[in-house]
């Protein structure tokens, strides 16, 4: 891995920009540019099933606070622009997760998670420090940031009430998404990145995913 090449200092503009992508995350509510996936009439759970099928929803919807903080730390970092924008275009996507788990959240009767301001703030710097090694670093970052996900949202599938058509339409249509962002990444040239940076990548997941679960 190549030593980080560092960028010049970032402008006001830029830095008033990521200030508001940053507020925007974390506390106004997410609007979705397309359709709910979720559709049909609310199904009957029980409160066993609610509450597990809410505490699931709130590890995504903080995946999704996590992946908005990645690409925007990385996009900052950017040295391409067509590698900035290919970033920007995933996050403006994942805004759509945002949206969409937060509207399951409130059918359920449940809530975001508490540190969802911690974890932006460390999924920026995560995604900033990637970056400045590098635009292929930094898609290799994404290519296997989005396969680690993609096995997360199958656990969930696996986990969620039979029941629950609802949030299962919402976590197949993220997955979907997020298979595409693996791809592009790909293509457009990510580097493999090594089995520590991988092994680290999982662990850091775990505890962020075994937290929210319950906080």
């Amino acid at each position: 891995m190549p030593f980080p090449n560092l960028p010049p200092p970032p402008s006001l503009d830029a830095l008033i920009s990521i200030a508001d992508k940053a507020l925007r995350s974390v506390l106004a509510p997410a609007r979705s540019s397309r359709p709910l996936p979720a559709t049909g009439p609310e199904p009957d759970l029980s409160d066993a099933e609610k509450r597990e099928s809410g505490a699931l929803m709130r590890v995504n919807h903080t995946g999704e606070i996590a992946a908005q903080a990645l690409y925007h730390g990385q996009a900052f970092v950017a040295r391409d622009e067509a590698t900035r924008q290919m970033l920007l275009k995933a996050a403006r996507e994942e805004t759509d997760h945002l949206a969409w788990c937060e509207k399951r959240l409130s059918e359920l009767q449940s809530r975001t998670s508490y540190l969802n301001p911690f974890w932006y703030a460390g999924s920026f710097a995560i995604g900033a420090l990637a970056a400045t090694f590098g635009d292929r670093v930094s898609l290799g970052f994404v290519s296997e940031t989005e396969r680690q996900v993609e096995g997360h949202l199958d656990d969930h599938l696996a986990r969620l009430p039979a029941k629950d058509s609802r949030s299962r339409a919402i976590v197949e249509a993220m997955r979907a998404d997020e298979i595409s962002h693996g791809a592009a990444a790909r293509a457009a040239g990510a580097k493999e990145l090594p089995a520590p940076a991988r092994a680290l990548m999982k662990h850091t997941a775990r505890v962020m995913t075994r937290t929210a679960y319950w906080i």
